[in-house]
């Protein structure tokens, strides 16, 4: 070629090329764990999805069973101790690329995305809808310390709420802390979001908090918590990720198996995450161990150009599921 392709332009040129061949194959026949699209836009909006994907219900929304996860868009890899490969996501997912990511999520029938409230992402993402006619619903999980009153928590949910959130949840780094010794503020974190008319539910790394929760009743509407095997290389070996708390940080879901069994018990809706165990077990196997194990919803991480080929997993995935011990829940 005459003269050099520029880097940015052949990735997303790539991307939206792959975007359109997964689409002109993606099946629309109906999943067993979801419904049809709703209908298209009025005239005159901007266009939406060209193929949604299955849906489910958390509380009042309409959630695709695939989620768009924010770690990787704010730049927090879990990457282990490759250290350099958050700064390497910080220099790819500039906001332009954020941007980009995001329109193409709703492209591919994502509808829903999940994030914390790190830097300015809020920002970014009030620009999407607001000048660029994004339609991506936000579950967002507020940073703010808990703390009896929880006054700089209310302020952060009540700015959430004013800037358009959809649902909150309790970031599952508090509630692994809590749930153990303060499990009413866990209540009370939780109630706070409810009475500003948002679902609210309680994100999990360990399965006690889930456990506590559902021991004293508390009034969340999901569960958002890690769910991934251990049938991969670095996962931990017996003995490691045993406290009901804390568990192993390199690890996330330290307890697979009794995790699926517990939540049979569980008839709130639930997004799981971590489930490719941060890069280190393939989507195809990730995805599917979460589904037929009783996860209701995906949550996943993705940069632009993996977003196609996740969503054609997802969708052949759901038409093949078995009978599943656990019901559907959302």
């Amino acid at each position: 070629m005459s003269a050099e392709i520029d880097r940015r332009v052949f990735v997303k040129g790539s991307v939206l090329a792959s975007a359109g061949a997964a689409l002109a194959g993606a099946s629309g026949g109906r999943a067993a764990l979801g419904q049809q699209a709703a209908s298209p836009p009025a005239s005159g909006n901007p266009p939406g999805p060209q193929a949604a994907l299955p849906r489910g219900k958390i509380g009042k929304l309409e959630v695709s069973r695939l989620l768009l996860g924010g770690n990787l868009l704010t730049h927090a890899t879990h990457s282990r101790d490759l250290r350099y490969v958050s700064n390497l996501a910080a220099h790819y997912n500039t906001p332009e690329k954020i941007l980009e990511t995001l329109a193409l999520a709703e492209q591919q029938g994502i509808n829903t995305l999940v994030i914390h409230t790190a830097g300015r992402i809020v920002d970014l993402l009030k620009r999407h809808r607001e000048k660029n006619g994004g339609k991506i619903q936000w579950i967002i999980c507020p940073t703010a310390p808990i703390e009896d009153g929880l006054a700089q928590y209310g302020r952060q949910v009540q700015e959430l709420v004013d800037d358009g959130v959809d649902a909150i949840y309790l970031w599952g780094v508090r509630s692994d802390v809590l749930a153990g010794r303060r499990i009413d503020l866990v209540a009370k974190a939780v109630n706070l979001a409810k009475a500003q008319g948002v679902p609210s539910g309680v994100g999990a790394h360990a399965l006690g908090v889930i456990q506590q929760c559902e021991k004293h009743k508390i009034n969340a509407d999901f569960y958002i918590k890690t769910f991934h095997h251990h049938k991969y290389p670095s996962a931990p070996k017996p003995g490691q990720a045993d406290d009901n708390y804390r568990e192993f940080p390199a690890y996330w879901c330290g307890k697979p198996e009794e995790t699926a069994e517990f939540m049979k018990t569980v008839e709130k809706p639930w997004i799981a995450f971590k489930v490719m165990a941060a890069g280190a077990i393939p989507p195809q196997d990730g995805f599917r161990y979460a589904l037929e194990n009783g996860a209701d919803f995906i949550l996943a991480g993705m940069f632009d150009f993996e977003i196609a080929e996740d969503v054609r997993t997802i969708r052949q995935i759901l038409p093949s599921l078995p009978t599943r011990a656990r019901p559907c829940r959302g």
